[in-house]
C-alpha cells in the first residue's frame, strides 16, 4: 500500500495516487471526506500484478479521513499521515494531509 502526492503549482489541488495490493480481490475503492465517502467516486483500477491504483485531484491545505474498501472490507492505509478515532465507525480512519 502506498500514497504518493504531487502538488500542482497552477491549481489549489494535489494529485494523490493511492495504491493497494489486494491479490484475489475483485473490487477496491478509496473513500473518505474528500469524496463524501462515495464508493463510486473512489473506484481504483485493478492492475495485472494484483494492485489496485487510482489518481485523484484533492483540494490542498486540508486533512481528510479515509479508508480503502476492498471487496466489502474496510482497510486502513498503513502509510497514512496519521490516524484518527471515528465514533461512527467505532474504529480508526487513516488521515491524509495535503
Amino acid at each position: 500500500m502506498s500514497i504518493k502526492k504531487q502538488f500542482v503549482k497552477t491549481k489549489p489541488v494535489c494529485k494523490v495516487t493511492f495504491s493497494v495490493k489486494a491479490e484475489g480481490a475483485n473490487h477496491a475503492s478509496v473513500i473518505g471526506d474528500f469524496n463524501n465517502w462515495n464508493v463510486a467516486e473512489g473506484v481504483l483500477s485493478k492492475l495485472k500484478n494484483g494492485t489496485f491504483k487510482g489518481v485523484f485531484d484533492i483540494d490542498k491545505d486540508a486533512a481528510y479521513e479515509f479508508k480503502y474498501l476492498i471487496d466489502g472490507t474496510f482497510v486502513n492505509e498503513p502509510e497514512a499521515d496519521s490516524f484518527k478515532w471515528n465514533e461512527f465507525a467505532g474504529n480508526e480512519n487513516g488521515v491524509l494531509v495535503v
